[in-house]
């Protein structure tokens, strides 16, 4: 574990660090009004994105699952990193150098994460140098007899594993890394005598992780001495898991944001053929079936939105809702694949397809046979993942004879009643009927009974119907208008303190809340030295860089982070939240007049609450008591107050 990092270090990173950037290697965000994004949570399964981020704040928080932090929190909880794991992270990312408190481990142990990622580096430089010898012939023959060059090679940082029991582990040895390191990074295998290379004589495809990092291998069997696997993956190791990768996916990322399309393979040498084909969406599983895991790294890529528009199909061939195209091949198991992948079909909130190439070919063999443009029309050729499902399962039967068409009903009325769009389901029934040559009275009947049973069978694990688990987090009672105006005026003096200066809100007790959270950040902000303690710290950022924009940003990101530190993790959580909500005001030239007029309309509330309380004293004492006295003179300043804010 490394020692205690230099505070002032902490803040640099933090600062260097933009969050938008960090977050974006996960979550696709897209804009949710002025200075905000938002996306699909990668913490908790979810349809409608309630992940919040706040940029120039440097702070996210999911209105979901409640979780929420700051750059630092986000890598420690997505990657289950310790917090000078992901300082030394972010430190590397932006070339900060880091300093260690003195008597304290300094960087000499770095986390246990980054060595692993570490030796993976070394092994990916050293199988890329290796396929360029001689030794090697084999493996560069393999790639151009399947039409990939040089060039390609080096793209997809292909690379080859040497003959031999121990190249790569003398190799990490010599780096300074230890034989029990070697075995947990899955780069090599503990024998009777010591280790070995667990890759000896294969072609070598790196795996990495959404941020780039190379996590582990794909290997592939070349000599026909080699009784292994034809292909041998990295095993599971901390940072290593197959059912949460998915091959390609570095270098999609950035399209599959942008075209908010996915196209699933099964293969790395099937990955190569559509990128190269000018598919850059395309992506596999890594020795696994494509599952649940697989399916929410997808939706949070596509910013998936459960809409009324999700699913409707335009003109150029691109969904509403974004599109999920699996590749099949036209055989037995080419269905089988698709009827798993069915089952995780309605996880997405995007329309998903099946491009079947019916002479059984895999993508990488139709473009060596018929070049790239057969591979571009075989995913334009693509059908609802519903449709083929359906008739795939029909075409098993003989739908001839009467008790074929009956068998075929039963076979396929369950998989329409899973259908959860009624209006799609409604469409899949009639076209079921036709298909069957039934009644389409009969087929609705036959699909309601498995709607019920499925429904029996949800409630009999516990759960009513479309019932989901509902984290919880911070109750917004926006029935209630005193609430919301409380609400709302704490999320402007935090994400906009500058221009909420002189609204009067220093002035304001703790009583002038209702919410007890909201009383708390009162209290926070006022521990801190109120609004007055943001001018300080923009005092000391103009000081720094200048008067401007910049110097607000800084110093609403230092305020936030001191009011967090003096309230509390309890309270932190609080104000994030507050720091990440959308403003109801979007135009930039607006948002300083909402700001102040909500905080004032606060301000001229808890007056108007702290009057009605000194009325009520001034009736329960007589008119010479001290008490009396006291509550009329603090009921005259507080009249006063009143009449000059309604003046201004």
């Amino acid at each position: 574990m490394a020692g205690l990092i230099r505070k002032d270090d902490i803040a640099k990173v933090r600062e260097a660090a933009a969050i938008e950037d960090i977050v974006g290697d996960f979550v696709t965000l897209r804009p949710a009004g002025t200075g905000s994004m938002k996306g699909l949570c990668p913490f908790h399964d979810e349809k409608t994105p309630s992940f919040h981020v706040r940029p120039h704040l440097g702070l996210w928080h999911c209105f979901g699952c409640g979780e929420g932090g700051d750059t630092i929190a986000f890598l420690q909880k997505i990657e289950h990193l310790s917090f000078s794991e992901a300082v030394e992270y972010l430190a590397q990312k932006t070339g900060i150098t880091l300093h260690y408190e003195e008597g304290s481990k300094g960087p000499g142990e770095f986390g246990r994460r980054q060595r692993l990622i570490d030796q993976h580096e070394i092994a990916q430089e050293f199988y890329m140098r290796e396929l360029g010898s001689p030794q090697a012939q084999i493996g560069r023959e393999f790639l151009a007899a399947r039409g990939f060059g040089q060039k390609v090679a080096e793209d997809f940082s292909i690379g080859y594993a040497p003959k031999g029991w121990d190249n790569l582990t003398n190799l990490l040895r010599s780096r300074g890394f230890q034989d029990q390191e070697i075995v947990k990074a899955g780069l090599a295998i503990q024998g009777n005598r010591g280790i070995y290379d667990r890759f000896r004589g294969r072609l070598m495809w790196p795996i990495r992780d959404l941020t780039g990092a190379t996590i582990g291998f794909g290997a592939r069997r070349l000599h026909e001495d080699d009784q292994g696997p034809k292909y041998l993956n990295t095993p599971e190791t901390p940072i290593y898991h197959k059912a949460q990768v998915l091959y390609g996916l570095d270098l999609a990322k950035r399209s599959i944001a942008k075209k908010r399309q996915v196209v699933i393979v099964e293969g790395y040498t099937d990955v190569m053929a559509a990128h190269v084909a000018g598919i850059d969406t395309a992506v596999a599983t890594s020795g696994t079936a494509f599952g649940s895991d697989h399916v929410k790294i997808i939706r949070r890529l596509l910013g998936d939105v459960a809409s009324p528009a999700a699913g409707v199909q335009l003109a150029s061939g691109v969904s509403l809702g974004g599109e999920v195209i699996f590749t099949f091949d036209g055989d037995e198991a080419g269905r089988k694949a698709a009827q798993r992948a069915f089952a995780e079909d309605q996880n997405f909130a995007t329309q998903t397809f099946v491009a079947v190439e019916r002479s059984g070919m895999d993508p990488c063999d139709l473009r060596m046979a018929r070049g790239d443009a057969a591979l571009v029309q075989l995913v334009q050729s693509r059908e609802p993942l519903f449709e083929f499902v359906i008739r795939s399962t029909l075409a098993k039967v003989d739908l001839s004879t009467a008790e074929g068409r009956v068998k075929g009903l039963r076979a396929t009325a369950p998989i329409v009643s899973t259908i959860r769009d009624r209006a799609l389901q409604r469409e899949y029934v009639r076209q079921l009927a036709g298909w069957l040559g039934m009644d389409v009275r009969e087929v609705t009947r036959a699909v309601s009974a498995g709607r019920a049973m499925a429904r029996a069978d949800q409630r009999g694990a516990g759960r009513a119907p479309g019932e989901q688990e509902r984290p919880v987090t911070l109750a917004r009672n926006e029935a209630d208008p005193i609430v919301r105006l409380e609400r709302q005026a704490l999320e402007a003096i935090i994400q906009r303190p500058g221009d909420v200066i002189g609204s009067g809100f220093d002035e304001l007790n703790g009583e002038a809340f209702s919410t007890p959270a909201y009383r708390a950040v009162h209290d926070a902000i006022r521990a801190s030295g109120g609004l007055s303690s943001y001018v300080d710290f923009l005092q000391i950022t103009e000081a720094e860089v200048g008067v401007g924009e910049e110097a607000h940003r800084r110093a609403t990101a230092h305020w936030n982070q001191n009011l967090m530190t003096t309230g509390g993790e309890v309270v932190a959580k609080v104000i994030t939240q507050l720091a990440v909500a959308p403003l109801p005001q979007d135009d930039p030239d607006r948002l300083r007049d909402y700001s102040f007029g909500v905080v004032r309309a606060l301000v001229r509330t808890g007056i108007t609450r702290e009057i009605g309380s000194l009325k009520a004293v001034l009736g329960r004492h007589p008119f010479e008591s001290e008490e009396y006295q006291q509550a009329f003179g603090r009921l005259m300043q507080l009249e006063q107050k009143r009449r000059t804010l309604l003046e201004e």
